[in-house]
């Protein structure tokens, strides 16, 4: 009798749970659509549009000439209007895409023709078309994950789903700007998934599809790297650790030769691509991004004092260095918790110093985070919430004011409210401890309330350069001066995470229940 209850009870519990996913995920959807709803990058603004068209128009390349001729310029394929310059599986999706259009309405993909074709039905379909993208790929993903490799009740567990799927940086740029990160994003976290779970060469295979979508997705590269190498080292190179490791790189290379494989035929082909997908010709920086160099700028014309290759050799040589340390001691301490740390810092590292960075390339780095909100979700909120400030201007450009304060203040409330962000503000729940010993702190110095404090301020600012960047009037003689306070408020808030991160990783778990996080 007590067993019968028991089971009862426990089914009770797994209905409950599944019944508040379901809601989550039916919140998130509505959210994303709710912002598909506004405009988009470019709308009405010939000759290049935006984003938007972008995506359209790798559509219409994919879908009407032969695969070997989507990387090479041509008369139908001018590469200086949105030429293709992702990976291939980025390619292919587009044409899957195309195919699906064509169907409904060939208008869409014609060649020459659909140039900057803009039309109600056409919007409807390539909004559902990331939509899809996102349920197929991005949010299993993101539920499979709180439930099966976060800590705590169910109630903990739902709340941190809700959380990840209301952040507005990536809502935004999807279903506002317009773009799919949400593919790359979703493989790259099926991929973090497989290692939680220990499916090494299931999860090796996701990364690689990931790579494979977006070449950006090489900031969270070197840790899944060090991770697997550094698992495989300490089962025994000669044994177990060797057989891993050889089923882990044979995963890599079939998933690579498979999505290359229409290319590989032709070594002018593979190269074209490479060439396409890596192109250092554009600069050291784009536009205002919240990242080192551009903020160095404001102050040091670097782009004027240095060549181009010496601007290259030194933004490798700076993301070496930012990068390295927490990799090289992931590779020595192989644990999930290290793992996801290193993930942030590797992210962030790349963001800060390497070259060629976007605005939108901060995702990359609020992915991790956004896998930490459990864990650290004070330190989680607040980066998060930067990350989509750091954006403000591009959101602004493409009219996306109104989503932009919705999302960010529904966000902001419920991650407060649901994880009790501001609650858990301790000194030992913020890991502020190797601080004091770094430092020097008296006791009587109460970090927490700094750290508190610098939170409200940057919150105030955060709002204070939203509204002057909506309501006033740049001096003439300054007239990007909201964006370049924008971005170097952000770069500021991303120093200072990046610094933090890279110090919780060399100081140790976070708690015991970090502990376990480990394979």
């Amino acid at each position: 009798m007590k067993r019968s209850f028991g089971r009862r009870r426990i089914q009770e519990i797994v209905m409950q749970t599944w019944s508040l996913v379901s809601i989550c995920v039916l919140l998130g959807v509505a959210v994303r659509w709710g912002v598909s709803l506004n405009s988009y990058s470019g709308a009405g603004k010939p000759p290049m549009f935006g984003d938007y068209e972008a995506q359209r128009h790798w559509q219409e390349v994919t879908y009407n000439l032969p695969i070997r001729d989507w990387y090479f310029n041509s008369t139908d394929n001018d590469l200086a209007y949105w030429g293709l310059d992702y990976p291939p599986l980025t390619a292919y999706h587009s044409w899957l895409c195309a195919y699906i259009a064509n169907v409904i309405n060939p208008e869409w993909v014609k060649l020459h023709k659909s140039r900057g074709y803009e039309s109600p039905e056409h919007k409807l379909f390539m909004r559902t078309t990331v939509l899809v993208a996102d349920l197929l790929i991005f949010i299993p993903a993101v539920v499979l994950y709180c439930l099966y490799l976060t800590d705590g009740s169910s109630k903990k567990k739902v709340s941190v789903l809700l959380c990840i799927l209301l952040y507005p940086g990536l809502i935004l740029i999807d279903y506002g700007h317009f773009q799919y990160n949400g593919v790359s994003l979703g493989l790259a976290l099926w991929g973090i998934l497989g290692l939680g779970l220990g499916w090494d060469a299931l999860a090796s295979i996701a990364f690689s599809l990931a790579l494979n979508y977006k070449q950006m997705e090489l900031y969270h590269a070197l840790p899944f790297f060090c991770y697997l190498l550094g698992k495989c080292i300490k089962a025994g190179l000669i044994g177990h650790g060797f057989l891993l490791l050889v089923r882990i790189a044979a995963a890599v290379v079939v998933t690579f030769a498979l999505c290359w494989l229409p290319f590989l035929s032709d070594p002018v082909q593979a190269l074209q691509v490479v060439r396409r997908i890596f192109p250092v010709a554009r600069g050291l920086f784009e536009d205002k991004v919240a990242n080192t160099w551009c903020s160095l700028n404001v102050l040091i014309k670097i782009r004027s004092l240095l060549s181009a290759d010496a601007q290259l050799y030194l933004s490798l040589l700076f993301t070496l260095l930012a990068v390295l340390p927490s990799s090289i001691r992931l590779l020595t301490r192989p644990t999930f918790w290290h793992f996801k740390l290193a993930l942030v810092n590797s992210s962030l590292g790349f963001f800060l110093f390497s070259y060629q960075v976007h605005e939108k390339s901060i995702l990359l780095a609020a992915l991790p985070v956004c896998l930490l909100l459990n864990d650290l979700p004070f330190m989680s909120v607040w980066f998060l919430l930067a990350s989509t400030f750091s954006m403000l201007p591009l959101l602004l450009k493409d009219g996306q004011l109104a989503p932009y304060v919705v999302t960010s203040m529904g966000f902001l409330l419920i991650s407060i409210y649901l994880l009790s962000a501001l609650d858990h503000c301790t000194e030992d729940e913020l890991q502020l401890s190797t601080y004091r010993k770094l430092f020097f702190f008296p006791l009587k110095v109460d970090l927490a309330c700094i750290v508190r404090w610098k939170f409200y301020i940057s919150v105030a600012a955060m709002v204070g350069l939203s509204i002057a960047s909506v309501t006033l009037d740049p001096p003439s003689h300054l007239p990007d001066l909201f964006p370049v306070l924008v971005s170097t408020t952000s770069y500021l808030l991303f120093l200072g995470t990046f610094i933090h991160f890279n110090i919780l990783q060399f100081s140790g778990p976070a708690s015991k229940k970090s502990q376990k996080k480990s394979n």
